[in-house]
């Protein structure tokens, strides 16, 4: 029987970051795949994560969570083998957030605009039943 890599305490195996993370680990190995994290590898190729690959792993996911693609998200944190300027990153962050603001908020006119629609629809749909009704 095979003895598991010894681990630094300060290191998790992408079954622990998988748990941790409520995610799957083939999701973990696709943003390695797209340069997002850069893991460590055990003598046997195991891969090893750091808190630093923890804590890219929880920007991506909440970029993701707020609708962002994972092209603005790389960008907005930089690619796992680069290290970006911190001014950077917050600039393109913020440039980033700013244009998610606006669709949103476009997105929220549209939908006032839909409910109206719908309401005159039912309301008028309403009216219509209630004459057919009227008239037995």
């Amino acid at each position: 029987m095979t003895q598991p890599p010894k681990q630094d305490k300060a290191s998790f195996t992408i079954s622990q970051l998988a748990e941790q993370l409520d995610i799957s680990a083939p999701t973990i190995r696709f943003y390695e795949q797209k340069g997002l994290i850069s893991p460590a590898r055990t003598p046997g190729n195991q891969r090893v994560y750091s808190p630093k690959d923890r804590a890219r792993l929880r920007l991506i996911l909440r970029g993701k969570r707020f609708g962002f693609s994972l092209d603005e998200i790389a960008e907005m944190i930089g690619m796992a083998d680069m290290d970006m300027d911190e001014r950077d990153q917050i600039e393109k962050s913020m440039a980033y957030g700013a244009q998610k603001l606006e669709e949103i908020r476009i997105r929220k006119e549209e939908l006032l605009l839909l409910e109206k629609e719908m309401m005159a629809m039912r309301k008028r749909l309403q009216n219509k039943l209630d004459q057919l009704q009227g008239g037995k």
